[in-house]
């Protein structure tokens, strides 16, 4: 991870080494038991007490100081300007390459700061569920850029943030099928006041291009209160990529169901030529073109080694 600016001095974050941050846990509580690692934990990703420990107790902390400064700011802003509105959610955007682990770290973090005292509300969404509908992307001819920007239902997903941010009760925000490849017609996630929301995704750091007149252009990530971005190296993404596909083969993709079932019987070095195609024709292009360029806009960057354990943490300086 190289975020350096050509000046040292205009570094816009602190860089720490894996025992420099674990050193920032001071005495915050572990508030997971063992058995519920597994249960967080994405495929092939790693997660034990010892990562726990050394990076997410860390954040947690951060984070409670970060969202505590945040409500009392909002509440001053309140009385300053005399109105009395509905509570504002606290969201945290969390990015990153496919197969790095954003769902990992995002679950983790749902389930600690849930824990924090007293109990906050601490739902999670991911923008899958605003993909454009199959049918739609096969029309338009994006099904090989699924997950590529454009293949998002945005307005859809700003109106939802807008909704969340605003205080309204009860937001709906649609759902998605890992197996059918699919949003799932007439299924919804109702998200509803939430203490503090967490978005995954690969592209919520995007920006879009500015108007020439000046009029607004939202961005997902204009909601954000803090960003996390999960990092590792192309060649070893690429690798956890196909590794990821080959236990999908023998898993997932045997369902009949499954938009994967044709892989299902492919032989291990015909599943890792199909995955490594897949890798550099599509999710390759949108790591570079994409999902990497929007690194520098996050408020944390996590960068991952080949063993899946964060060797280096990046906080953007206030």
């Amino acid at each position: 991870m190289d975020i350096r600016a050509p000046d040292q001095r205009y570094n816009p974050y602190r860089l720490f080494t894996r025992k420099q941050w674990a050193a920032l846990r001071n005495d915050t509580p572990m508030t997971l038991e063992p058995g519920e690692f597994d249960k967080l934990r994405s495929l092939h990703d790693r997660l034990d007490i010892k990562e726990v420990e050394d990076i997410y107790l860390p954040l947690s902390r951060l984070l409670s100081i970060y969202v505590d400064a945040t409500q009392r700011l909002y509440y001053a802003q309140r009385q300053f300007l005399g109105i009395r509105d509905r509570k504002v959610p606290y969201i945290i955007g969390v990015a990153g390459s496919v197969a790095v682990g954003k769902s990992t770290t995002a679950r983790v973090l749902q389930a600690m700061l849930a824990r924090w005292s007293p109990q906050p509300k601490v739902e999670m969404v991911t923008t899958d569920g605003f993909l454009y509908p199959k049918a739609v992307l096969e029309q338009q001819g994006l099904m090989q850029k699924k997950g590529f920007p454009e293949s998002y239902d945005l307005p859809l997903l700003l109106e939802f943030l807008s909704d969340i941010k605003s205080g309204r009760a009860k937001v709906r925000a649609p759902v998605y099928s890992h197996l059918t490849y699919d949003i799932v017609p007439n299924q919804w996630i109702e998200v509803d006041r939430p203490d503090i929301l967490i978005v995954e995704g690969v592209n919520v750091l995007q920006t879009g291009p500015l108007p020439r007149d000046g009029k607004a252009v939202p961005v997902v990530s204009d909601f954000f209160d803090f960003s996390v971005y999960i990092d590792a190296e192309e060649p070893v993404l690429r690798q956890w990529f196909v590794k990821r596909f080959l236990a999908l083969r023998d898993t997932a993709f045997t369902d009949p169901r499954s938009y994967f079932h044709r892989y299902a019987l492919l032989s291990d070095d015909e599943a890792t030529a199909t995955a490594t195609a897949i890798w550099e024709r599509t999710n390759l292009a949108n790591l570079e073109d994409n999902i990497l360029p929007t690194r520098p806009r996050a408020t944390l960057i996590l960068k991952k080694g080949a063993d899946h354990v964060v060797e280096t943490v990046a906080l953007r300086r206030l």
